[in-house]
C-alpha cells in the first residue's frame, strides 16, 4: 500500500495528489531547512555589519564591501537546500486534460506552465536571495533570469523575480542592464503583489545613480515596508543622509531624529548625533559645538573622538573660520585611538586644508596617512594619490627652504630674542613627550585593569576596538588592508626613515654599471695610505664623539645653535640649500601644480638673489615658459637676451633660438616618435648611414627628446658594423649616466660591463644562420646516433611551424591574420596557436594535424592565402614536422640538420588528393547540449523519485513510462471495427497544446463496433456492461502497463490500485465528466462514501458495475464545479483567486464551498504554502 503510494506521489505525474504531496515536502523538509538557515545568516549580517558612516550607506548591507562575508556559510547552505527541493519536487509533466468544451485562457496559461508545482517559486526565490545576500551577485542574476523566465506567465512571481533581477545588477554595478529590466517592467503592468519588491528595487537604483529626488519616495515606501527594527532605523539614517544632500535639513534633521527614537545599536544613535548636530548647526553654531563637546567628554564615545572633533571642525568651516577647524580636525587626529576609515576622512579634509593654504609640509604629513586609511574605491582617491605624489617630490624642498629661512633670520636676531625662541621650540618638545608618556600611561592602566576585572566600560571600549579591528582586517590580503598598510609604513620608516618611492631604494648606484664615471682619488691610493687616513678619522671621531651627545640633543639649546649659520662659509653652504630649493620648487609648481604664481615668485627669487646660482641657464629658460603661459611676451624675450648674453653654450640657449623652436613646441613629440621608428627600420634594414644621420638629428633638435637613450642605443650598435668598438662603449657609458632608470640602460652596462671584463664584440647584425645550425648535443658516438634519430612516421601528430626573427615582421599581424585564416576556412577543424622563443628566433607552432597529409595540405593552402604571406619576411621558413620530431630540434639536431631529413624522407611522398581537413578530427567530442539552470540543478542534486520501489515491492511498478500508440496500430486484430484507439494514462497526455483535442480521445458510443476483442487495449462496443467513461480509460491503462511488466492472462482482471481509484473518482457518476487536471483549485475528488480499505482487495469490475454503466454518457455539463467565466484582460487591483497554483499573503484564498456547496464527495485539500513567515519578508 505504501509503495503504491509513493509510486502516485513521483514527479513524472501531475495530478492534484503529487502537487499537494510535493508541496507539502517541499516546504516542511528541505524548504524549512534552507529558511532557517537563511534567517540566520540574515541575523549574522546584520548584527555584524558596520557601516562607513562618513559616506552615504548602502541600502543593503552587502553593499559593504567589508561585510559581504558575514553569514556566507548560512546562506551557501540555504542555497543548497533551495537546489535540493527543487530538484526532488520539481513538477514539469503536464497535466492531463480530457474535458469536453472550449479552454478558456486560464486554462491555456495553466497548460503552458513549466512548473506544476505551487510551492517551488519560493524555493526559487530563497535560492536567489541567499546567492544575493552572501555577495554572489552574478550567480543570482542568473537565477532570477530564469526564474523569470520559468515564471513568465504568473504575473505575481513574475515580478517578484524581475524585482531582484534588477537589485542584482544594480549591487554587481551594472546599472546598464538594471536600467533595462526597469525599463522594461514600466512599460508592462505591474502586479500589485510586487509591488513591495520593486519600490525597494527604485530606491536602490536611483540613489545608485544619484538622482536623490527620485529615490526619497520610494525610500519612504521601503521604511513603511520593513519588518526588522535594526534596518528601518539603517534607512532612516538614509533618508536623513540623502535630505541632507539634498539640501533639505529640516527633513535630514526629522530623519536622524527617527533614527534615535528608534533605539538602535550604539554606534548608529551615536552618529545619528553627529549627523542631526551638523544639519541644524546653521544659526546656533555655538550651542552645537557645546553639545558636541559634552559628547567627547563622556567615557561612552572615548573611542568615537575623531568623529566627535570633525564634526566639530565642518561646523566651524560652514562658519568661515578656518583656523578653529583645523584646531578641531587636528584635535581629532591627536585624541583618536581608532585607525579606521573615520581617522582617514578627517585627515583627508585637513590635509585639503593644508593644501588650500599652500601649507605642503602638513598637506604631505596628513595625506601619506590617509592614503593608507581610505579605500581605492573612492572617488576622490585618485586626486588624494596625485597630490601625495607630487607633494613627495615639492615637500623636501620647501622644507628646505623654510628651514634656511628661519636659520639665517634667528642668526641675524639679537642673542636674547634668538635664545628665547630656541626654548619655545625645546618646550614645546618637552611637553609633547609628556603627553605622549601620559597616553601610554594610561593604555597600560586600561591594560591592567582588563585583566584584572574582565568587565566595565574600558573592557567594553577596548572589546569594541578589537572587534572593530578584526573587521577591518578580516580574511583581507596584507595589500588590501589598510591598517597592515599603515603599520607597515611605520615600521619602514622607523628602520629607513622617510624615502621616495622607487625601486632599488636601498642601492647608492642603481645601475648595472657600478664604475662608470665614480673613480675618486682613493682608488688610486695604497692599503698603507687608507690605513694611516683611517687611523686619523679614529681619533677625529673619538674627539667629536664627546661633544656630539650634547649637539644632538635636542633638549640641549647646543643642538639648535649648532644648525644656525653664523660664519660665512655655513652662510654660503645654506645659500646653496636655498637656491637648490628655490629653483626645483619653482619648476614643480609650473609644471606639476599648475601654480603660476608660486612658480614666479621662486624662480625670481633665485635669479634676483642668487645671481651666482650655477644653473641659472635652467632657471632662465623655466622663466621663458612660465611668462609665455601668463602671455607676457615681452618679458619673455628678455631672459632669451639673458642666456644668449650669459651663457651663449647653453643647451638651452641653442633650443630657444632654434628657427624651430615653435614647431617642436608643438609637435616635437610627434615629430621625434617618427624620427625614431624611420631608425628603427634603417638598423634593422642595415641601412647605418641613414642611422647616424637621424641620431646626428636627434642631437640638435631633440636634445632632451623622450627617445633620446635609445638613438645613442641604436647609433652605439650601428658603429659596431665600422670597426669602432670604442665609440660604441662611450655611448652606452653615455646612456648609463645620464638615463639611468631607462630600461635600455639596463642593456647597455651589460655591454659595457662584458668589455671590461674582456670580451669581444661582434657586429650587431642578426646572423639566421647562427641559430639554424644551433644544437646542444654535439654527438661523436656513433652507437647514440643509432639510438636518436628522426622518425619517418607519416601517420602521427604532426604541427606546422613558421620560425622567423620577431623584429622581422609584425608578429600581431601575423598571428591576427593566422587566426583569420584559420576561422574562415577550416568549419570543422580547430588548430591551437602557440609561439615560443627559442634562442632568438620565434616558433609560431600550430597543432592538431593527424597526419602528415593534413600538414603538408595545410601549409599549401596557408601559403596561397595573400593576406597571410603579405605579413610573412622574406626569411620567414615554414617547416611541417612531427611532435616526436620536433623534440629533437636543438638540442639532437638542428633546423638545418631537421631541412636535409625532410628533402630526403618526406619531399617525395605522394600526397593524397582527398581534401582531409574538411573531417573532424577523431579526438574532438560533439559539444554538448546548452543545459539550463535546472537541469544542472538536477545533475548536481542527484534524486530518488521512485525511492527504491524495487526493494520495496515485488513485483514491477508503474514508472511513468509512456506507450507509444503506434505500437498498438501495428497489431490489426486488436484494432476495432470503428478504427478507434482508447488512450492509457501515460499515452493520453498530449506533447503539446494543440493534442489536446485530438480526436482519437472521443468513443463514439452511440455506434456499439462489432468487432469483440478481449484485449485491455480495446473495449469492445457491443457488451453493456463495459464502463467507457474516461476513469475506465485511465483504470485500462494502469492495467496495460502492468501487463505489458508483468505478463498474465487477459481474462484476469487488473491489478487494483486503491490511491489510483480514489484519485480519480470511480464511483462518481457517469454523466458527470472527470478530469485529470485540477482547474484552478487543489480540489481533489475523493470519494468519501466508499472507502478506499473496503475495495483494496476487490477487482476493479464490480466498481464499475451499476446502473450507470447501462446509461448512455450525457454529454459535459457546462456547469461544473470550476467552469467559470475567464476573468477580463484588466487586472483588478486584488484579484479574489488569480490562478490554481499560488496565493499570496495579501490575498484571501477563495472559499471553495460557496462555489458547489452540495458537492460534497469533493473535499478540498488546504495548500495554505504561502504564509508570510515562509515569504521570508523581514529579511
Amino acid at each position: 500500500m505504501l509503495a503504491i503510494i509513493i509510486v502516485g506521489c513521483s514527479t513524472k505525474k501531475n495530478t492534484a495528489q503529487t502537487r499537494w504531496w510535493h508541496s507539502f515536502n517541499a516546504k516542511y523538509n528541505t524548504y524549512y531547512n534552507g529558511a532557517q538557515a537563511y534567517i540566520d545568516g540574515s541575523l549574522e549580517k546584520e548584527n555584524g555589519n558596520k557601516d562607513n558612516f562618513t559616506e552615504m550607506i548602502p541600502l543593503y548591507t552587502v553593499g559593504n564591501k567589508n561585510s559581504r562575508d558575514i553569514g556566507k556559510g548560512n546562506f551557501e547552505r540555504a542555497v543548497e537546500k533551495a537546489e535540493k527541493a527543487i530538484a526532488r519536487h520539481s513538477i514539469k509533466r503536464r497535466p492531463e486534460w480530457n474535458k469536453k468544451r472550449r479552454k478558456t485562457e486560464k486554462d491555456i496559461e495553466w497548460l503552458s506552465r513549466r512548473e506544476y508545482n505551487p510551492f517551488l517559486w519560493k524555493a526559487w526565490m530563497l535560492m536567489g536571495r541567499s546567492q544575493f545576500h552572501k555577495g554572489s551577485f552574478e550567480d543570482a542574476a542568473t537565477t532570477f533570469s530564469y526564474m523569470s523566465r520559468l515564471y513568465k506567465g504568473q504575473p505575481a512571481i513574475f515580478g517578484k523575480a524581475r524585482a531582484w533581477l534588477a537589485k542584482s545588477y544594480i549591487e554587481a554595478g551594472w546599472l546598464y542592464d538594471a536600467e533595462d529590466v526597469i525599463r522594461n517592467m514600466k512599460r508592462d503592468s505591474m502586479d500589485w503583489r510586487a509591488v513591495k519588491e520593486w519600490d525597494y528595487t527604485f530606491a536602490d537604483y536611483y540613489i545608485h545613480t544619484g538622482e536623490l529626488e527620485k529615490a526619497v519616495p520610494y525610500l519612504r515606501k521601503v521604511i513603511k515596508h520593513e519588518m526588522r527594527r535594526k534596518q528601518k532605523a539603517r534607512e532612516w539614517y538614509l533618508m536623513g543622509q540623502i535630505q541632507a544632500a539634498l539640501g533639505n535639513k529640516e527633513a535630514a534633521y526629522t530623519a536622524f531624529k527617527r533614527v534615535i527614537r528608534s533605539n538602535p545599536p550604539y554606534e548608529l544613535e551615536f552618529n545619528a548625533r553627529i549627523a542631526a548636530s551638523e544639519v541644524m548647526a546653521a544659526g546656533q553654531a555655538k550651542q552645537t559645538i557645546a553639545r558636541l563637546k559634552r559628547m567627547a567628554s563622556s567615557d561612552n564615545n572615548k573611542d568615537y573622538l575623531d568623529q566627535v572633533y570633525y564634526a566639530i571642525g565642518n561646523i566651524y568651516l560652514a562658519e568661515k573660520d578656518t583656523m578653529n577647524a583645523i584646531y578641531a580636525y587636528e584635535a581629532g587626529n591627536e585624541k583618536a585611538t581608532r585607525s579606521g576609515v573615520e581617522k582617514g576622512v578627517l585627515l583627508l579634509h585637513l590635509g585639503d586644508l593644508y593644501w588650500a593654504k599652500e601649507r605642503f609640509g602638513d598637506a604631505r604629513r596628513c595625506y601619506n596617512t590617509a592614503l593608507g586609511l581610505l579605500d581605492k574605491d573612492r572617488k576622490d582617491y585618485a586626486q588624494l594619490s596625485e597630490r601625495s605624489k607630487i607633494l613627495d617630490k615639492l615637500t623636501p624642498y620647501t622644507d628646505a627652504v623654510q628651514l634656511q629661512d628661519s636659520l639665517q633670520y634667528l642668526a641675524k636676531c639679537p642673542e636674547k630674542e634668538r635664545l628665547a625662541a630656541i626654548d619655545r621650540v625645546i618646550d614645546a618638545l618637552k611637553k609633547k613627550e609628556k603627553e605622549e608618556r601620559n597616553r601610554q600611561a594610561e593604555q597600560e592602566s586600561q591594560k591592567e585593569q582588563a585583566a584584572n576585572s574582565g568587565i566595565g566600560t574600558n573592557n567594553v571600549g577596548n572589546n569594541r576596538l578589537q572587534i572593530e579591528n578584526k573587521q577591518q582586517q578580516g580574511s583581507t590580503w596584507y595589500f588590501y588592508n589598510p591598517m597592515a598598510i599603515q603599520q607597515g609604513k611605520a615600521t619602514f620608516q622607523r628602520l629607513w626613515g622617510k624615502r621616495e618611492n622607487t625601486d632599488d631604494w636601498q642601492r647608492v648606484n642603481k645601475t648595472v654599471v657600478g664604475g662608470i664615471g665614480l673613480t675618486t682619488e682613493q682608488d688610486n691610493l695604497t692599503d698603507e695610505q687608507r690605513d694611516s687616513i683611517a687611523r686619523e678619522e679614529a681619533k677625529l671621531d673619538s674627539i667629536n664623539n664627546k661633544t656630539d651627545s650634547v649637539k644632538n640633543d635636542p633638549h640641549k639649546r647646543e643642538f639648535y645653535l649648532a644648525q644656525i649659520p653664523f660664519t660665512p662659509d655655513q652662510l654660503q653652504a645654506s645659500n646653496k640649500i636655498l637656491e637648490d630649493g628655490l629653483h626645483h620648487s619653482g619648476v614643480i609648481f609650473k609644471d606639476r601644480l599648475d601654480n603660476l604664481n608660486l612658480a614666479e615668485k621662486a624662480l625670481r627669487r633665485v635669479s634676483d638673489s642668487y645671481p651666482d646660482y650655477e644653473k641659472m641657464d635652467d632657471v632662465y629658460y623655466h622663466l621663458f615658459l612660465l611668462y609665455m603661459r601668463k602671455n607676457q611676451p615681452e618679458t619673455a624675450n628678455a631672459y632669451i637676451l639673458k642666456l644668449k648674453s650669459q651663457y651663449p653654450k647653453s643647451e638651452w640657449t641653442a633650443v630657444l633660438t632654434d628657427p624651430y623652436f615653435k614647431q617642436n613646441a608643438k609637435f616635437g613629440v610627434q615629430m621625434e616618435d617618427s624620427l625614431y621608428s624611420a631608425t628603427n627600420e634603417a638598423f634593422k634594414h642595415n641601412r647605418f648611414g641613414e642611422v647616424e644621420g637621424n641620431r646626428k638629428i636627434s642631437d640638435t633638435r631633440f636634445p632632451r627628446g623622450a627617445n633620446r637613450d635609445k638613438f645613442l642605443f641604436i647609433g652605439g650598435l650601428s658603429k659596431l658594423n665600422n670597426g669602432n668598438i670604442e665609440g660604441c662603449v662611450t655611448d652606452m657609458k653615455t646612456v648609463v649616466e645620464k638615463f639611468p632608470k631607462s630600461r635600455i640602460s639596463e642593456m647597455a652596462g651589460m655591454i659595457v660591463n662584458g668589455v671590461q671584463a674582456g670580451k669581444k664584440i661582434r657586429s650587431g647584425k642578426f646572423d639566421l644562420g647562427d641559430v639554424w645550425n644551433y644544437r646542444t648535443n654535439v654527438l661523436n658516438d656513433s652507437d647514440s646516433i643509432k639510438q636518436v634519430k628522426f622518425t619517418v612516421e607519416r601517420d602521427i601528430d604532426f604541427k606546422f611551424l613558421l620560425v622567423y626573427h620577431p623584429d622581422s615582421l609584425n608578429e600581431n599581424k601575423l598571428l591576427f591574420e593566422m587566426a583569420r585564416f584559420n576561422f574562415t576556412n577550416f568549419l570543422v577543424r580547430n588548430f591551437e596557436i602557440e609561439i615560443e622563443d627559442i634562442e632568438g628566433l620565434h616558433q609560431m607552432q600550430l597543432s592538431g594535424f593527424r597526419s602528415f597529409d593534413e600538414a603538408y595540405q595545410y601549409a599549401r593552402q596557408l601559403f596561397s592565402s595573400q593576406n597571410v604571406v603579405a605579413q610573412m619576411s622574406k626569411d620567414t621558413r615554414g617547416i611541417i614536422i612531427s611532435e616526436k620530431n620536433l623534440q629533437l630540434i636543438g638540442t639532437t639536431f638542428s633546423y638545418k640538420d631537421y631541412d636535409d631529413f625532410y628533402a630526403k624522407n618526406f619531399a617525395p611522398l605522394t600526397v593524397t588528393k582527398r581534401y582531409l581537413l574538411s573531417e573532424p578530427a577523431e579526438r574532438a567530442t560533439p559539444r554538448e547540449k546548452e543545459k539550463d539552470l535546472q537541469e544542472e540543478i538536477e545533475s548536481r542534486n542527484p534524486t530518488e523519485r521512485d525511492l527504491n520501489i524495487k526493494d520495496q515491492m515485488n513485483g514491477e511498478v508503474d514508472n511513468g513510462m509512456t506507450i507509444p500508440m503506434e505500437e498498438d496500430k501495428a497489431k490489426p486484430d486488436n484494432t476495432p471495427a470503428n478504427g478507434m484507439i482508447i488512450p492509457t494514462a501515460e499515452s493520453a497526455k498530449p506533447k503539446d497544446a494543440s493534442a489536446i483535442s485530438s480526436p482519437k480521445v472521443i468513443i463514439p458510443v452511440e455506434e456499439p463496433a462489432a468487432n469483440t476483442s478481449k484485449t485491455e487495449f480495446i473495449i469492445p462496443m457491443d457488451e453493456p456492461s463495459q464502463n467507457i467513461g474516461p476513469d475506465n480509460n485511465r483504470t485500462t491503462a494502469t492495467s496495460k502497463e502492468q501487463k505489458a511488466q508483468t505478463p498474465v492472462p487477459t481474462h484476469q482482471p487488473s491489478t487494483p490500485q486503491p490511491s489510483t481509484t480514489k484519485k480519480e473518482g470511480a464511483d462518481m457518476p457517469t454523466n458527470e465528466t472527470i478530469i485529470a487536471v485540477d482547474d484552478n483549485t487543489f480540489e481533489v475528488p475523493i470519494d468519501k462514501p466508499t472507502p478506499v480499505k473496503k475495495d483494496e482487495n476487490k477487482s476493479i469490475a464490480p466498481a464499475n458495475s451499476g446502473k450507470a454503466l447501462t446509461n448512455k454518457p450525457t454529454p459535459p455539463t457546462p456547469k461544473t464545479k470550476k467552469d467559470k467565466p475567464s476573468a477580463p484582460k484588466a487586472q483588478p487591483k486584488k484579484p479574489a483567486n488569480e490562478g490554481p497554483v499560488i496565493y499570496f499573503e495579501e490575498e484571501q484564498k477563495p472559499n471553495t464551498d460557496k462555489k458547489n456547496p452540495d458537492d460534497k464527495s469533493q473535499p478540498a485539500l488546504d495548500f495554505d504554502f504561502d504564509d508570510e513567515y515562509y515569504d521570508l519578508d523581514g529579511f
